[in-house]
């Protein structure tokens, strides 16, 4: 029983922009992106350059450590080859040398990378027929007609259980098992390669893009709120895909997260942490408890937040443990596209009275917005 985690190659070709702009690679991330997309950036195949945005592959690492746990960590490989900015050549390469050695080849993948993994899946399959390859990531649970010639099983939702299933025998659709809080709180860390663990990088808000290298981390999992463009909550923390049911959050302890960081900042020199959660400050209780715990290490720390999910005096308990700054979804200025198309239900003027007080703790705020939304002029 062995596995390969692999989050592969995504390049595009070369595009420039404008009067005389010099050619850049566009390439795509997917893995640890809720919105996986391609985009113009620094990097080429096999050249990689700092500061181009690599969000951690947050479900992957996390899988990686628990089925390490459960048969053996010299029995499961990892790569990301979207972090160390791998070209195809160098990627197959690589298996090549490893292809004897496993049994089972998982790929997590997304709608909008999908017609460019399952080229890649036919390839690898191909080349390599003993593999058995498991899909998972968001994918899974859309209604594509999936070859059973290339694919042995799909994977539906956060993969931790689900992939030890395959590993122990099952094929075919499998569907959601989610750990539950108990479990979440007892697992092991997620995986961080000492060979890679600076690559991962996000350039907001400010001034998280002077500081790298930077931890990209979850205090949470899911999300209670139905925005029509977030795909996480609805496919892989959460079975709802239509949004017609109620979704969970479910959060890390206090003692669960100041152990990791711990052992995160003890084995890296880090100089920030993200919060990356889908929504990190819903509760005061959770975003004090967090605030104090990565208030104890002293470094800069920045979270996606929601701009009504806290008190205004909790921003101040985020500010005082060391809160650099903030994103905030906003999505629209209209707020009947607010309401009634992104299914946010957010009250923009309080959102602006709530940055407001947030950037008056001298705290930055990032927000992020949707463009082209149904019913905007």
């Amino acid at each position: 029983m062995t596995i390969f985690f692999s989050n592969p190659p995504w390049w595009e070709g070369k595009e420039s922009r404008g009067l005389f702009r010099k050619k850049r690679w566009r390439r795509g991330v997917r893995a640890g992106s809720r919105w996986p997309f391609t985009y113009r950036g620094r990097c080429s195949p096999d050249n990689p350059r700092v500061r181009d945005y690599v969000p951690y592959p947050f479900f992957m690492g996390y899988a990686t450590s628990y089925v390490a746990k459960e048969i053996g960590a010299d029995k499961v490989y990892f790569r990301d080859s979207i972090a160390i900015a791998e070209s195809y050549k160098s990627f197959f390469n690589y298996l090549d040398e490893i292809n004897s050695k496993i049994e089972f080849y998982l790929i997590e993948s997304a709608t909008p990378s999908w017609e460019h993994d399952y080229n890649l899946i036919k390839q690898i399959k191909n080349k390599y027929p003993h593999l058995k390859i498991i899909i998972a990531g968001p994918i899974s649970t859309s209604d594509q007609k999936w070859d059973r010639n290339y694919i042995h099983a799909i994977i539906k939702g956060e993969y931790e259980k689900n992939v030890m299933k395959v590993i122990k025998g099952q094929d075919g659709i499998i569907e959601h098992d989610l750990l539950t809080l108990d479990e979440m709180n007892n697992a092991p860390f997620p995986y961080f390669d000492d060979l890679i663990y600076d690559r991962y990088f996000d350039g907001n808000p400010i001034p998280m893009h002077e500081l790298a290298p930077q931890a990209h981390i979850w205090s949470s999992r899911g999300c209670p709120f139905k925005c029509i463009f977030c795909v996480w909550p609805a496919t892989m923390t959460g079975n709802d895909p239509d949004g017609e049911n109620k979704r969970s959050v479910r959060q890390y302890t206090s003692d669960y997260m100041e152990a990791f960081l711990k052992e995160l900042t003890s084995r890296y020199k880090f100089k920030a942490i993200y919060f990356d959660d889908d929504t990190f400050n819903i509760g005061n209780k959770h975003t004090e408890n967090m605030s104090k715990v990565i208030g104890k290490f002293n470094i800069p720390w920045f979270a996606m937040c929601r701009a009504d999910t806290s008190k205004l005096q909790t921003w101040n308990i985020m500010k005082e443990n060391g809160c650099r700054g903030v994103k905030i979804g906003v999505e629209s200025g209209s707020q009947y596209v607010v309401d009634n198309i992104v299914n946010k239900h957010l009250d923009l003027e309080y959102t602006s009275k709530v940055v407001d007080h947030i950037r008056s703790l001298d705290m930055s705020v990032h927000g992020t917005f949707t463009y082209g939304l149904p019913g905007e002029t």
